[in-house]
């Protein structure tokens, strides 16, 4: 039976993070959008709760954990970018966070639809839902269940505990030179 692959432990970390609340967001998005805008469809039960705070709670905290997971994106894990599925995932989230940072949250419960800051959410928040379904499928594709199993596992080896990381971008950048 073949060894299942080591994923970087700050891969795990920053991947998984930012995973959990970009699930958060876009859940939180489905409400409120379904309950602000609904022009394309509504949800038949949206639950009760200030969803646009919630969502931009969400949207507070992907700022500064997508930018550690872009920077290690673009440092570390440069090499998976090349997978589109990888690089379209790490675009919807650059532009849903961009886009959710020039909106006014009082635009949806003044039913104020028409601001380019919206549509072009809206944009983000499809491309998001689509690029998590091809990544994940082509995740599977690629390495099966054990490649996914990989991603939560909490095994750490020699070398790649916490305080190793600031050796590791070290490294790397210094070979970039």
């Amino acid at each position: 039976m073949a060894r299942p692959p080591y994923q970087p432990s700050l891969l795990r970390l920053t991947h998984g993070l930012t995973a959990l609340v970009v699930l958060a967001a876009w859940l939180s998005g489905l409400f409120v959008y379904s309950r602000y805008d609904g022009r394309w469809g509504r949800l038949p039960f949206t639950p009760d709760g200030n969803w646009i705070d919630l969502h931009g709670q969400a949207g507070f905290l992907l700022l500064p954990l997508g930018l550690v997971f872009a920077a290690y994106a673009l440092t570390l894990g440069r090499a998976r970018l090349k997978r589109v599925t990888n690089s379209m995932a790490l675009g919807a989230l650059v532009l849903a966070v961009a886009t959710g940072k020039l909106m006014q949250e009082d635009w949806l419960r003044d039913g104020q639809l028409h601001h380019l800051a919206y549509s072009l959410h809206l944009v983000a928040w499809l491309l998001m839902g689509l690029a998590v379904v091809l990544h994940v499928g082509d995740s599977l594709r690629l390495g099966g269940t054990p490649l996914l199993a990989s991603m939560a596992s909490t095994s750490l080896r020699q070398g790649d505990r916490p305080g190793d990381w600031p050796g590791q971008v070290r490294r790397f950048l210094q070979r970039g030179r």
